[in-house]
């Protein structure tokens, strides 16, 4: 049987490596550092298991805890020190990456068509084979299919060297820097929201502000809500725990007996509204402006906005009208 743990450990070896190939890249004047934030967060997944075998109590590795929180501090110092850089690697030219692009034509899609195909075939498929961990099949794919797209992709550009794409995805990886880790952050920073009561607190607010059985002002009050502490926050999965625990469940489904799945999936849409407008999603807005050197670093956001807006729009009517 395949346990995700491996997807996690086979995640921390490519951090590893490519800790060790910005090490010894010595046209980046931080390599040290460089090397120390994503060589740490490489071993952090092989750690981890041992530190949720001792939670769990399941009789694997039993390690301590308190290592991985001083190893986040150290990645904390280090990104918020600005102590990671990136180098220059030797890459090809314009001509030939053209050349290329006209040679491969569609069937440099091919390997990232190669991801979601694999992942559905175990998902669907090879659920009930027994060859996954229960309940872990679709992440198990996705690894898998990441694995597949690797392979397709060396085949589809006759690519024999298999550091040439560990090389350029460790430049990729130097490009986006510390803000890689920013979705996995903000869902945790949600939940501890959620655990210290802040969204209870929320719900105390609304109670006293929102006329009682007003469906339609409740709707308002849920959707911009996940829409404006998305835009806070930086992610949708931080926003959904807080605006959930104060209006979604106990205000529209509790009370007003409104559809669970389509209250929860419409009000997680109106989040993602969110995630269009906002600097604080990083990943998705500032990064793709430094890869593609655009001027205006804030130019994906200006131009997505007034679809965010719209797409709020449309959730809060959405829900309003067929969610109950």
């Amino acid at each position: 049987m395949i346990k995700v743990e491996w997807l996690y450990w086979l995640i921390g070896l490519v951090f590893v490596v490519m800790a060790a190939q910005m090490a010894m890249d010595r046209t980046n004047p931080k390599r040290w550092t460089s090397a120390a934030f994503w060589g740490l967060l490489g071993l952090t997944f092989p750690y981890g298991t041992g530190v949720a075998d001792a939670t769990a109590d399941n009789g694997g590795w039993t390690l301590p805890a308190e290592p991985l929180g001083v190893a986040v501090l150290a990645l904390i110092v280090l990104a918020g020190f600005d102590f990671l850089g990136k180098g220059f690697p030797v890459t090809t030219t314009g001509e030939q990456r053209e050349a290329s692009a006209a040679r491969l034509g569609n069937k440099i899609f091919v390997p990232a068509l190669t991801i979601p195909l694999v992942a559905i075939v175990c998902a669907s498929v090879l659920d009930e084979s027994g060859l996954f961990e229960d309940g872990k099949a679709t992440l198990l794919g996705l690894g898998l299919g990441c694995v597949a797209a690797l392979v397709v992709g060396m085949l589809v550009t006759g690519e024999r060297k298999v550091s040439v794409p560990v090389h350029s995805g460790r430049s990729m990886l130097e490009a986006m820097g510390s803000a890689l880790l920013l979705p996995q952050l903000l869902a945790v920073l949600g939940s501890i929201f959620a655990a210290a009561g802040v969204g209870d607190q929320v719900g105390d607010i609304m109670n006293k502000v929102l006329p009682e059985d007003s469906r339609y002002l409740a709707v308002i009050a849920y959707c911009v809500g996940m829409f404006l502490f998305t835009v806070i926050m930086g992610n949708a999965f931080a926003a959904f725990p807080v605006m959930t625990a104060a209006i979604g469940w106990p205000v529209l489904i509790q009370q007003m007996h409104g559809n669970e799945p389509a209250v929860l999936a419409i009000g997680m849409l109106a989040g993602f509204a969110g995630t269009l407008c906002t600097p604080m999603a990083a990943n998705f807005n500032i990064v793709p402006a430094t890869l593609l050197e655009l001027k205006d670093q804030y130019g994906p956001i200006k131009a997505q906005l007034p679809t965010g807006v719209a797409l709020l729009g449309c959730c809060t009517v959405i829900m309003a009208v067929f969610a109950f």
